[in-house]
């Protein structure tokens, strides 16, 4: 039951991570490609545009 759990746990964080990286690319960018490349790396943005963004 707990592997069942943590399993949820990891996919609702990477969907969140490419939701988040989306929105994000789109504020910044205004373009639908660059929104689905960076949903793509997702987290990898995410944390890059916490760091230099």
């Amino acid at each position: 039951m707990r592997e069942k759990y943590g399993s949820n746990l990891i996919y609702s964080g990477i969907s969140m991570g490419t939701a988040l990286a989306m929105v994000i690319s789109w504020s910044e960018n205004h373009s639908i490609i660059w929104a689905i490349i960076h949903g793509v790396f997702s987290w990898l943005y995410v944390v890059y545009y916490a760091l230099f963004g």
